[in-house]
């Protein structure tokens, strides 16, 4: 039973910083591909960011590239997504995703098999 829960969420002025993390009960956690989608309220879902299980590869939306930092710790079961120079557009709820069958390029396609139940953030002009 793989559980992803996320962390982190909050309010914040246009500009600044937060930091999400996902702790996952995963018992191979470096076979899983890790990711972030976010909803904002009246849209559609979205990618965010993944990593593969090693770290070593990553891929970004293009709206968060340069701003937004996504990793891992693989003994400590966690994976993180730094967001700096926060903008109002960013505002929605975040998920952690996890798969073993998706490449990190793959995961904004959506399929992926895991899902956290979310973390709020807003940011305010």
């Amino acid at each position: 039973q793989v559980q992803l829960v996320e962390s982190g969420g909050g309010a914040v002025q246009a500009g600044g910083s937060l930091r999400l993390s996902c702790a996952a009960s995963i018992r191979t956690f470096s076979r899983y591909t890790m990711g972030w989608f976010r909803q904002a309220p009246g849209k559609e879902r979205e990618f965010v960011a993944a990593i593969s299980g090693t770290g070593i590869i990553t891929s970004y939306t293009a709206s968060v590239k340069g701003r937004f930092t996504i990793s891992r710790d693989n003994a400590k079961n966690t994976m993180s997504l730094q967001m700096n120079s926060l903008k109002p557009e960013d505002t929605a709820v975040y998920y952690c995703v996890a798969d073993t069958k998706v490449a990190a390029p793959a995961v904004k396609l959506g399929a992926m098999e895991y899902w956290g139940k979310g973390t709020l953030v807003t940011v305010s002009s």
